[in-house]
C-alpha cells in the first residue's frame, strides 16, 4: 500500500490491520476500553502542538487522532454498529442542525447571539436523549473529562440559571477563603486538609473562567514555565559543576529568581 490524500486508504488500512489472521496481531486483540487511553493521549498531544506553535508537529498528531477516530468506527462496523461514514453523516447532520444562522433561515449572526442559540439547541438535543430522571443542570458532563475542564464546564452550567458570582474579586475572596481553610485543617487531619485543596482548586478554575480563561491551558503554560526555569537552574549549576541534588534550596531560589528576571527582560519573538 502507499501514502494517499484520501481518507479512503486510511480506512483501508485500519481493515487491513484488523483483518484476521493476515492483520497486526496488537491491533486485532484491542478494543474500545484498551484503545480509549490511546485516543485520550493522541488529543492532549493535538493540544500540546498548538501549545508550542508547532504546526508540523501539529499535523502529524491531527493524524494520530484521526487514526483513533478510524480505529473505533472499524471496531464499530465489525460488530455492525456503525461505520466511518456513519460517524461523518452524525457530524455534519449535527453542524448543519446547530447553524442555522448559516444554514437555514436564521439571521442572528454576533457572536454573543450564536453562542446563545448553539447552547439552546445543545440543550433541546440532550433533553430529546435524555429521560425526565436525567434532565438537571448539570447533566450530560463526562466524567471522565479532565477534572480542570470538568470544573469549567460544572460552573459554566450553573452560572447559566444564576449560581455564580458576578465579580472575578468575589471569586477571589472565596479562594482566600479556601486558602484559610487549608491552613486551619493542617492542625488536624492530613486528609481534611487534603479535601480543602480540592476546594481551593474548584475555586481557582472559577477565576479562570471569570477572566475568560482555560483553566487547562493557563495550567498547560504554567508547567512550561517550570520546566523552562528548572532547565536554567541545572543549567547554571551544571556550569559550576553542581547538580540540583548537591545545591541548597536556598541557591536553587536564587538562581530561580535570576531565571525569572531574564526571562521578563529577554525580547519578545
Amino acid at each position: 500500500m502507499t501514502p494517499s490524500r484520501d481518507i479512503g486508504r486510511l480506512l483501508a488500512i485500519m481493515a487491513a490491520l484488523r483483518t484476521p489472521k493476515t492483520g497486526c496481531p496488537w491491533d486485532l486483540e484491542q478494543n474500545f476500553a484498551t484503545i480509549a487511553p490511546y485516543t485520550l493521549e493522541e488529543a492532549y498531544e493535538v493540544a500540546d502542538a498548538i501549545g508550542r506553535g508547532d504546526l508540523d508537529d501539529l499535523k502529524e498528531e491531527l493524524g494520530d487522532l484521526l487514526l483513533q477516530v478510524a480505529f473505533h468506527a472499524r471496531m464499530a462496523e465489525e460488530q455492525d454498529a456503525f461505520d466511518f461514514g456513519d460517524v461523518v453523516f452524525a457530524i455534519t447532520e449535527k453542524l448543519i442542525r446547530r447553524h442555522p444562522h448559516v444554514f437555514g433561515e436564521v439571521e442572528q449572526r454576533s457572536p454573543e447571539a450564536v453562542k446563545g442559540l448553539w447552547d439552546k439547541i445543545k440543550a433541546q438535543e440532550k433533553a430529546a436523549r435524555r429521560g425526565k430522571d436525567d434532565n438537571g443542570t448539570l447533566a450530560g458532563i463526562p466524567v471522565a473529562l479532565p477534572a480542570l475542564t470538568r470544573a469549567l464546564k460544572l460552573q459554566d452550567k450553573a452560572g447559566k440559571v444564576g449560581f455564580d458570582w458576578n465579580d472575578p474579586r468575589a471569586v477571589l475572596r472565596k479562594i482566600r477563603e479556601e486558602a484559610d481553610e487549608i491552613e486551619a485543617a493542617l492542625d488536624g487531619n492530613v486528609a481534611d486538609a487534603a479535601a480543602e485543596v480540592g476546594d481551593l482548586l474548584f475555586a481557582a478554575v472559577n477565576l479562570a473562567r471569570h477572566l475568560n480563561a482555560d483553566p487547562e491551558a493557563l495550567l498547560r503554560a504554567t508547567n512550561r514555565k517550570f520546566e523552562r526555569r528548572f532547565a536554567a537552574i541545572e543549567h547554571a549549576l551544571a556550569v559550576i559543576g553542581k547538580a540540583p541534588k548537591d545545591a541548597s534550596l536556598a541557591e536553587m531560589d536564587a538562581l530561580w529568581d535570576q531565571a525569572k528576571a531574564q526571562e521578563k527582560t529577554a525580547p519578545r519573538e
